[in-house]
């Protein structure tokens, strides 16, 4: 099913609604079933599904293909890109091809480093990094023309992404980062999973002292924890994840289903935190591969009347 005009998510935003956006992986393997499995649970309590580009540098399907199984099946995708893998040339075809069957988001990554997947021996690519593809693909939107400055027949008009850390150091970086990626074209942020309240209240205050919240359009990242050792392998293991200790201690307190129950119950809590931060435009959640919990999570914060179109 081929769409045509502006995305649902950038109507959301745009028209000062609190947007809801969730993630989900592409299956190893062809079967199309699991793509669309994950889209129906999906479908109706979010405005758009982020489909993964082979994430944790793992071959999965493409992120593409999976984006055209949800249109097919009434979903909104945002598809990832990651440059890790494709020159410029072959990430510009691609875009241009994703917008010709109806794909209407675009979320720019550097990705996962090849050593930390399952064919750590692959050669990388990373011709350009996430900044200079945001800019190739607003130069290509908003001027019609590639990176070699060919005018194209037919701009692919895409709403373009990319993701933020408010957690690594230093703190006063990470304002400066944010600015350039604005400055370089994007239209929305979706951040790093936020645990660490007071650092992420921090980042936001600075991006507003700057007037970067009037800018781009900021989304915080909620991941429910499942159990004491999920918090403490992402808190140890993950680059860039901050999870305070009293979040691990709240956690090591249950075990089994209470444990899954109070990791909805800290996603709650940050939702509710977040919305009342001036400057945050809408939620992006990663259940990873636990999006049965989304519409549940969705529901609970009091989000789920999502705009129809």
């Amino acid at each position: 099913m081929k769409t045509d005009g502006q995305s649902k998510l950038k109507r959301t935003l745009s028209g000062g609604g609190f947007a809801v956006t969730a993630e989900c992986g592409p299956p190893r393997g062809a079967d199309a079933s699991v793509i669309r499995k994950k889209g129906e649970t999906l479908k109706g309590c979010v405005d758009a599904v982020n489909v993964t580009d082979n994430q944790t540098a793992v071959v999965r399907m493409s992120s593409l293909a999976a984006c055209l199984h949800l249109i097919d099946i009434g979903v909104e995708p945002v598809m990832q890109m990651v440059t890790r893998d494709r020159n410029r040339i072959a990430l510009q075809s691609d875009i241009m091809g994703a917008y010709s069957l109806g794909i209407r988001n675009l979320l720019c990554l550097s990705g996962d480093h090849q050593s930390l997947g399952s064919q750590p021996e692959a050669m990388n690519v990373f011709d350009i990094d996430s900044l200079n593809l945001v800019h190739a693909v607003r130069v290509m939107r908003d001027e019609g023309k590639d990176m070699s400055g060919f005018s194209l027949i037919g701009a692919p008009e895409m709403f373009i992404g990319a993701a933020e850390n408010p957690f690594a150091d230093p703190l006063s970086y990470r304002v400066v980062r944010l600015a350039k990626k604005i400055d370089a074209g994007v239209d929305f942020i979706q951040t790093q999973c936020v645990y660490n309240l007071p650092r992420f209240k921090e980042w936001m205050r600075q991006a507003r002292e700057e007037g970067l919240t009037e800018k781009v359009y900021i989304m915080a990242g909620i991941t429910p924890l499942k159990s004491t050792r999920m918090a403490q392998f992402m808190a140890a293991k993950v680059a860039g994840m901050d999870i305070p200790q009293e979040v691990i201690d709240r956690m090591s307190a249950f075990t089994g289903q209470r444990a899954i129950e109070e990791g909805m119950n800290i996603a709650l809590e940050t939702i509710a935190a977040v919305k009342s931060i001036p400057g945050v435009r809408g939620i992006h959640i990663m259940a990873i591969e636990a999006e049965e919990r989304v519409p549940e999570l969705v529901k609970a914060a009091g989000l789920s009347q999502r705009p129809a179109k």
